[in-house]
């Protein structure tokens, strides 16, 4: 006799009834229309302002706009983004390990670290990057020259960014289940062997979608190198071809399409990579053979008494 098939819901929340579903339907629909007339009013403003007119779009079709400005702006917010995603979570690796020091002498600083750059605003601690060692220098009765824009904007993004990324890796590694750490202890390995071994690359894979919409964040706050004149992508589009040409409206919207079709390959190649760890971690557990698992469950006979 053929069983019902069991209804499938969730543990937060009871699986929606008719009238629920034909609510979310009514809901979609209504929302897809608001949507939709934004956008559509959005275009007539535009059209009624003449902001599609072929000639301001038509620097876009040129290879000297994207050779010039365009592709110049897109490697620098690039170089950026990287160096400093890459010293961020080392950053976040380092202090999250010292967060979770069993010493009072390394948590504590590090903890107070992490809390100071985390609650200051980016923008802040790049205008500080660049303006602050001059400043310091001079009270000192010494005289420097102020880091580049570059260096500025990276400092900014890692200091801030890194303090997120400690949370995070902490969050991760506090979810692991404790077996995991005692079992690295069982075999004789040292405490920071357990965390780099066995917990770091289980809370990475775990914080995956957490790291990646943080790594989003900080290519979206590398803009704000905007307003120290780092020749990044916004430069390019809000200074330089705005200055050029005259059309400001099309070069935003050409330049959001860049970042947006950047997130999206990041968001895209991040979920790549869990998948594949996740189907790598499973094919390394290889079941034994059927004849191997009756071998092992058999106990030993004793052999004949001499």
């Amino acid at each position: 006799m053929r069983q019902p098939r069991k209804q499938q819901g969730s543990v937060l929340f009871d699986a929606p009834g008719p009238r629920a579903r034909w609510l979310n339907r009514v809901l979609g629909v209504v929302t897809a229309i608001v949507v939709l007339g934004v956008v559509g009013l959005f275009v007539w403003q535009l059209d009624r302002k003449g902001q599609w007119a072929w000639a301001l779009w038509e620097p876009f079709t040129e290879a000297k706009v994207w050779q010039s400005f365009i592709l110049p702006g897109l490697k620098n917010t690039l170089s950026a983004a990287v160096v400093a995603a890459a010293l961020a979570l080392g950053f976040g690796v380092i202090f999250g390990f010292g967060r979770l020091s069993e010493r009072r002498w390394i948590r504590m600083p590090c903890g107070a670290a992490v809390e100071f750059f985390r609650a200051i605003p980016v923008l802040i601690m790049i205008f500080f990057a660049q303006a602050g060692p001059p400043v310091i220098a001079d009270a000192f009765n010494r005289s420097i020259e102020p880091i580049s824009a570059f260096e500025a904007v990276v400092i900014g993004l890692t200091l801030y960014n890194g303090s997120v990324f400690v949370e995070i890796f902490r969050a991760g590694i506090r979810a692991i289940p404790a077996g995991q750490a005692e079992a690295g202890y069982a075999i004789g390995l040292r405490k920071s062997a357990v965390m780099l071994r066995i917990l770091l690359p289980q809370a990475v894979t775990t914080m995956m979608p957490v790291i990646v919409s943080q790594v989003v964040v900080l290519l979206k706050d590398s803009a704000l190198g905007y307003v120290i004149a780092y020749e990044d992508l916004l430069n390019a589009g809000f200074v330089q071809i705005k200055s050029n040409f005259n059309n400001l409206i099309p070069a935003a919207i050409v330049i959001t399409g860049i970042y947006v079709a950047i997130n999206l390959t990041v968001s895209y190649l991040a979920g790549w990579l869990e998948r594949r760890s996740r189907r790598s971690r499973k094919s390394a557990a290889v079941p034994l053979p059927a004849d191997a698992s009756a071998l092992l469950a058999t106990p030993f006979s004793k052999g004949p008494s001499i």
